[in-house]
């Protein structure tokens, strides 16, 4: 994708949207222990189009997040790449004017397939690289295939941590962290012969094997739901831990084995997950990244562009509430 903001690489083809999911506010459940003290908030309410189904080029997501009351925006890395050294000053007197900050960017490699493809990618990351530090995006993410056709757990592991371990390097020679999302719905990781990493404590396991000092977690809360994490296992974790946050809410109604990667909903827009004790406890580690929707809703991607970025505020601010 050139010029617009974008999530990962192939992540659409292996999730499957279908169905018009509800956009009804629901209940929520209790949070972290009312007698500890809420910590200012320093995560930021994060607008990332291409996760709502907008197609918006930089400049067009940044004006969205101004109007829509969003406080950072995600960052096309390969757009930023191809400024100019004297472009990239106004971009950011463009930013500091609209008081939106940059959130994350996804990163353009893909580690999950041939090693051909992974060499390639590989080659145009320093570039990628330069072009995020330039514009002051210290943060990129990726997601990891819960499962494999051919490769056993160990052999896959150990290709990961390489693979990572080579691309987490050349990111930290340009003061980028690099962040790491298991996807944990039984749905897809039984899906191909072989499962792989599909829960907080076994991404801990591979982020300590690569040893890069760069490299954490994303966390997404349908996937911390899915996988059976805990408030205890966030709290686990440092703030420094976790480059970007997903928040997402799961259908009702729809048992927790049956539901799929691809039919999400907004945040708080049923109360299934928990959104308000897995928010509390992110502040609570004192985590000051981007938290952004990403719900694969195609009600969502139906709407206008103003429209979907509308409704995701909305959602993201009653989120928001509930840490207070």
């Amino acid at each position: 994708m050139r010029d617009i903001v974008m999530h990962q690489p192939n992540r659409r083809q292996f999730i499957q949207q279908t169905t018009i999911a509800s956009l009804a506010g629901g209940a929520f459940f209790a949070g972290l222990s009312d007698a500890a003290e809420v910590k200012q908030r320093k995560m930021t309410m994060d607008l990332v189009c291409g996760n709502i189904g907008v197609s918006a080029t930089q400049r067009e997501a940044i004006e969205l997040a101004a109007r829509h009351g969003f406080e950072s925006v995600g960052a096309d890395g390969a757009f930023l790449a191809s400024l100019s050294d004297d472009q990239v000053p106004e971009l950011k007197s463009f930013m500091k004017a609209k008081g939106i900050a940059f959130g994350a960017a996804g990163l353009p490699v893909e580690f999950r397939r041939d090693d051909d493809q992974f060499r390639r990618d590989l080659n145009g990351l320093p570039k990628f690289a330069a072009g995020l530090h330039r514009a002051g995006v210290d943060r990129a993410t990726t997601w990891l295939m819960p499962c494999h056709d051919t490769l056993p757990y160990l052999q896959n592991y150990r290709q990961h941590a390489t693979r990572l371990r080579e691309a987490a390097l050349t990111l930290k020679e340009h003061d980028v962290r690099l962040g790491l999302e298991y996807v944990g719905p039984k749905t897809s990781w039984a899906s191909r012969r072989y499962t792989f990493i599909h829960t907080l404590a076994e991404m801990k396991e591979l982020i300590a094997e690569i040893n890069t000092g760069n490299v954490g977690f994303v966390l997404d809360s349908w996937h911390w739901w899915h996988a059976g994490d805990t408030v205890a296992d966030l709290l686990t974790l440092k703030g420094n831990d976790v480059i970007a946050v997903d928040l997402n809410d799961a259908p009702a109604a729809v048992p927790k084995e049956q539901q799929s990667d691809g039919r999400r909903e907004l945040p708080c827009a049923t109360g299934v997950i928990d959104v308000g004790a897995f928010l509390k406890a992110l502040n609570e580690i004192g985590y000051d990244g981007p938290v952004r929707a990403e719900p694969f809703n195609k009600a969502v991607n139906g709407m206008s562009k103003e429209e979907a970025c509308a409704v995701t505020a909305v959602a993201l601010k009653k989120a928001f509430a509930l840490i207070n």
